[in-house]
């Protein structure tokens, strides 16, 4: 199952790429024994529109562009459920034991993700009820693909 990350707006230099590309790279030291490839990470521009609603929509359909033409979708998202890193983990192993194709979570810009979105992901993930800028949002993301696949690898990494 090919795991990929989309999210809208670019990471500049600095601490929060540097966590993001380690935990990118010890994901994908797993991957492969693990019957994954990646996670890869799309990263689009922002909307550039006036208005809230318009910057979610050129979003939208950025990503729209991106997704698979099958898979699990998990946006991420203030409105969704919150899962412990297990469930986390059972679910990918879930939709890749049962010959899934690809695995893509969505991160939205500022403004979060547009309606629609939602509504295609099977899974609406939150980290919280906090706000938490996107950027670090990514970073937690890519960590707990990263603990999803060691436990899943049964690794020590994830301490429960």
């Amino acid at each position: 199952m090919r795991l990929s990350v989309i999210a809208v707006g670019r990471l500049k230099d600095g601490p929060e790429r540097d966590l993001c590309a380690r935990y990118q790279e010890r994901a994908q030291g797993l991957a492969r024994g693990l019957g994954l490839s990646g996670p890869e990470v799309i990263e689009l521009a922002e909307g550039r529109g006036r208005r809230t609603e318009e910057r979610r929509r050129e979003e939208a359909k950025l990503i729209g562009e991106r997704l698979p033409p099958s898979g699990l979708i998990i946006a991420l998202d203030e409105r969704g459920k919150s899962l412990d890193s297990d469930a986390f983990a059972n679910r990918l192993a879930a939709a890749r034991d049962a010959g899934t194709p690809a695995a893509t979570l969505l991160i939205g810009g500022a403004d979060g993700l547009d309606a629609e979105l939602r509504e295609r992901a099977a899974l609406v993930l939150c980290f919280g009820a906090l706000t938490i800028p996107h950027q670090i949002v990514r970073a937690l993301v890519l960590e707990q693909l990263y603990r999803a696949m060691t436990i899943m690898a049964g690794h020590p990494y994830h301490r429960a």
